[in-house]
């Protein structure tokens, strides 16, 4: 199938829902972004997509990647494709100009990936994992650091990764192994090895920079302990360009269920020479700004995922023809009427539209608030950082959800066809299933959202975020308003149902944390939904891209976002039934 990348839509949340002029003025540095200048850049990024990218989709699912000693090979295009992306200049979009970059909203970036993870989720991840490189070295580099790798990352010319997991442990790196010796220089002597590392070897750029977590040999037990390191795969020499092969290998590849084009790694470091990022032992604290701009770019690919089982659905569903509508025959002349006037055919179309289409007005309003996160205003800066660390588990958790049900959604529209390869539902439905692993599993954004952002402060964080969808329900369609209102009191009532149960019961906290996830999710997609069917030229119905944004806001209230009482009943129900059996109960069970 054809992909095109969904710019009028982007275009109607920056500048009918989001006020993005507004926006761009109120940022400091430089002169603003307007938005022509926004449109170029999207519309060139949406050609790249849809011409250099989408086409070698298929052929990194076929082909993969390919491992040898001397390194690991990307699939046919790809390559090149890079080149054309750094020649483009897209790698230094919203870097500062210091470092070669353009000092462009991070917001413009978020709608720039959009269209790159859609075209090829594979592909997109070897720059979107050196975006986070960027942000941490400028976060919590030196500035000799900074001087060394920015200006090399800002260009594309170097990649970057994040090395987190081993393999005695996985989400849990109080286990971690790896070490880091001081030598006389200075400098670190890194030995360990890391499994599951996207993007860490490949032929695409010229010196790959691996930001590891590694221990001190004083380190304290657990993840107190843990030190940030950055080892690139060439030390740079003199001149800044790549030197002598670092102790740094990829032993081999992992063999995956999607998303075949991105080189998923085991890296050995043996010895590697590697310089310290961020203070000793706070080495978990500066990774997570990578973790929290990665856990942004997943919930990015969920959107995406939506947004490729959409295109793919409606193209079917508007051309195939199969059965007669119930109401009797829509079109005489052909055997059959098309799947679109079957009310079931609808249904799953509209919930991807609604998942969708919601995912993406949130994430860009996340986008903004990066920006204002990145700006000069400390106090807004803090705000804003605040609203963040709230909704990013959140985005993460339920984003990926809703991505990997509209992927299972848009292949059951193809039927039989769509489980077959040549219409690619079936492979974005398995590069769609990592997304809900990828930077914490959705229980683990659950557990971070529930204990970490609501019952560690009393919930005054949610109150910060209902008080602000409040002020715009001022605006909204009155019976939306009045069924939001009805789920923000339920919101509150539920928190404070478990704040009382986790008082009481510890497991109350994880039988709960997924559902309350998950309820949050809708509750914000209703909020975006909300405001979507306010836009005047929504409500008037001014053309079909309106009329279906206002029966899609009509469709989100009555179908999905009913979809609460459920998980609010399942809160309610607590952890005695998934606490009832003793473990040995499931030793038996597991036949040991």
């Amino acid at each position: 199938m054809p992909y095109k990348a969904p710019i009028r839509d982007v275009q109607f949340l920056a500048d009918k829902l989001l006020n993005a002029q507004k926006h761009y003025a109120s940022l400091a540095g430089g002169e603003p972004l307007d938005c022509e200048l926004r449109n170029a850049i999207l519309e060139e990024a949406a050609r790249f997509s849809e011409e250099v990218i989408y086409p070698l989709n298929r052929t990194g699912d076929e082909q993969g990647c390919l491992w040898n000693e001397d390194g690991v090979k990307t699939p046919d295009g790809f390559a090149d494709a890079y080149r054309q992306y750094i020649d483009g200049g897209w790698p230094g979009l919203s870097m500062p100009t210091a470092f070669g970059g353009q000092a462009l909203p991070k917001s413009l970036d978020f709608m720039v990936s959009e269209c790159l993870s859609q075209a090829n989720h594979a592909w997109a991840m070897y720059p979107g994992l050196s975006a986070g490189c960027r942000g941490t070295l400028l976060a919590h580099g030196t500035e000799s650091l900074q001087a060394i790798y920015l200006p090399k990352l800002t260009s594309g010319a170097w990649t970057g990764t994040m090395c987190l997991t081993e393999p005695q442990c996985g989400s849990d790196l109080s286990f971690l192994r790896t070490r880091a010796e001081t030598r006389e220089d200075g400098s670190y002597s890194i030995s360990g090895t890391k499994i599951f590392i996207s993007a860490g070897e490949h032929d695409l750029s010229e010196n790959i920079v691996h930001l590891v977590l590694a221990r001190l040999p004083d380190a304290p037990a657990g993840t107190r302990g843990i030190s940030l390191f950055i080892v690139p795969k060439f030390l740079p020499d003199p001149h800044g360009e790549p030197g002598v092969r670092n102790a740094v290998q990829c032993g081999s590849l992992e063999h995956k269920m999607g998303i075949h084009g991105n080189a998923t790694c085991v890296m050995n470091f043996d010895g590697a020479r590697g310089f310290l990022i961020g203070e000793p032992h706070r080495g978990l604290l500066a990774m997570f700004t990578f973790m929290n701009s990665a856990r942004l770019g997943v919930a990015l690919e969920g959107l995406a995922h939506g947004e490729i089982a959409l295109q793919g659905a409606l193209s079917y569903a508007t051309e195939r023809e199969a059965g007669r509508a119930l109401s009797g025959t829509k079109v005489p002349a052909r055997p059959a009427d098309r799947l679109i006037v079957h009310p079931d055919v609808r249904r799953m179309l509209l919930t991807i539209r609604a998942l969708t289409e919601g995912s993406r007005a949130l994430l860009h309003s996340l986008g903004q608030l990066v920006d204002i996160e990145l700006g000069t205003d400390a106090e807004a800066a803090a705000e804003a950082a605040s609203f963040l660390a709230f909704y990013t588990p959140i985005a993460k958790g339920f984003m990926t959800e809703m991505g990997i049900e509209c992927a299972n959604i848009g292949m059951q529209v193809y039927g039989g066809h769509g489980y077959i390869r040549e219409w690619g539902m079936e492979q974005n439905l398995r590069d769609a299933r990592i997304t809900t692993m990828y930077e914490g599993t959705t229980g683990i954004q659950a557990l971070d959202l529930l204990a970490r952002k609501v019952l560690r402060d009393q919930g005054a964080s949610l109150e910060q975020v209902i008080v602000r969808i409040r002020a715009d329900m001022e605006g909204m369609n009155a019976d939306y308003a009045q069924r939001l209102s009805a789920r923000l009191e339920e919101w509150q009532a539920i928190t404070v149902t478990l704040f009382s149960a986790v008082s009481e019961n510890i497991d109350e906290l994880g039988a709960a944390s997924v559902d309350y996830l998950m309820y949050s999710g809708y509750v914000l997609l209703g909020w975006q939904w909300g405001r979507m069917a306010s836009v005047p030229e929504v409500r008037e119905g001014a053309d079909a891209f309106y009329r279906a944004k206002a029966v899609t806001a009509r469709f989100y209230f009555d179908k999905i976002l009913p979809r609460c009482s459920s998980l609010a009943e399942q809160m309610r129900a607590g952890a005695d039934s998934l606490m009832a059996l003793d473990d040995t109960d499931f030793d038996t069970l597991a036949g040991r």
